[in-house]
């Protein structure tokens, strides 16, 4: 039997079906792809903005510092001499604080670089204050050198291991006479000329300032009842 024309109708219907796409991805992406994309980048951009911007203002690494070890304030900037006793009673090493206090440790290096304190004593000690020297023999004898001028730094504290000139008072110059305070002495701030501090060692002056001693000063410190004695004094 023959097929009946199609009408036109008909014709244009299965061309429409015939021109259809299916599974194709679309050629442009659609609007709402475009906008959640551009958001996505947004972010990212300030996150890194944000990013750099924190680094540039962050504190940079902290370096080692100049602090000596068994010091809890005094600093220092510069290489400074460092001295080494050597007692009866041990070894201990203090660093001189040259660039704070010049001429106090230029004095001190020089009586020390000269043998004025080989074989002197600690003539003076206190538990929980001070050890005291550089003036006294085992015999007795009195030992001094020239006075210098008083000098004092801020940077430059009584603080534990602290040594210090002896004088006859407050803002005095000293000569040759030191102390090594045993403990913070924050009182002396200002009145006398601490130069330095304890680096090693800091418990051979708490072992010498423990030591019997004859409470000849009234004040809980006195001379010790066994000699404690400079062997030498070196300066590094």
């Amino acid at each position: 039997m023959a097929s009946r024309p199609k009408t036109s109708s008909q014709r244009k219907q299965e061309s429409k079906q015939t021109r259809k796409r299916t599974g194709n991805p679309p050629a442009t992406m659609p609007k709402s792809n475009k906008t959640l994309i551009i958001a996505l980048v947004g972010v990212i951009v300030i996150v890194a903005v944000a990013a750099v911007v924190f680094l540039a203002m962050s504190p940079s690494e902290p370096t080692e510092s100049n602090t000596p070890s068994g010091n809890d304030g005094n600093t220092n900037t510069t290489a400074n001499p460092v001295a080494v006793f050597d007692t009866t009673l041990g070894t201990f090493k203090v660093e001189l604080f040259e660039d704070k206090m010049p001429i106090t440790v230029a004095n001190f290096v020089d009586l020390a670089n000269d043998g004025f304190y080989d074989g002197l004593v600690f003539h003076r000690i206190g538990d929980g204050f001070m050890i005291q020297g550089g003036a006294y023999d085992t015999e007795g004898e009195y030992h001094s050198s020239d006075s210098i001028e008083f000098e004092s730094s801020p940077d430059v504290t009584h603080v534990d291991g602290a040594i210090s000139m002896a004088s006859t008072g407050a803002g005095v110059g000293g000569s040759n006479q030191f102390f090594i305070c045993d403990g913070a002495q924050s009182f002396l701030d200002g009145n006398y000329a601490a130069f330095g501090v304890v680096t090693e060692g800091i418990t051979v002056i708490r072992d010498i300032a423990d030591q019997d001693h004859d409470n000849s000063n009234g004040d809980g410190t006195g001379w010790p009842v066994e000699n404690i004695i400079i062997n030498s004094i070196t300066i590094e």
